[in-house]
């Protein structure tokens, strides 16, 4: 929707890593072997990688409460490193609240 974000969708492609050098996922083992993997979708540039994370807390601060909440995080990595972990780029998927922790 953003034509100065658009620009950013395929630096993944464009980037040219330095061997021994992790500067970005896609320069990554699990990345190129994705991309082994399913070579359909490496052909089309737009597509986009998503990153799940979890992380847990407890709301009401108290470490012997029982209860916990789970937020799941979706993250863009198609976007170059210093866009790819700023706020606007993270998207809050789900929260899994519980008695505990997920284990």
């Amino acid at each position: 929707m953003s034509p100065r974000t658009a620009e950013h969708m395929t630096w993944h492609q464009s980037h040219h890593a330095v061997d021994g050098v992790m500067v970005h996922p896609s320069d990554g083992e699990a990345w190129k072997h994705f991309n082994s993997v399913h070579p359909h979708f490496l052909a089309e540039l737009r597509n986009v990688h998503l990153r799940m994370c979890t992380d847990g807390f407890n709301p009401f601060g108290s470490f012997s409460a029982p209860y916990s909440c789970w937020l799941v995080i979706l993250t863009i990595y198609n976007l170059p490193p210093g866009m790819c972990m700023r706020l606007e780029f993270m998207f809050l998927s789900m929260v899994i609240p519980g008695p505990s922790s997920l284990g």
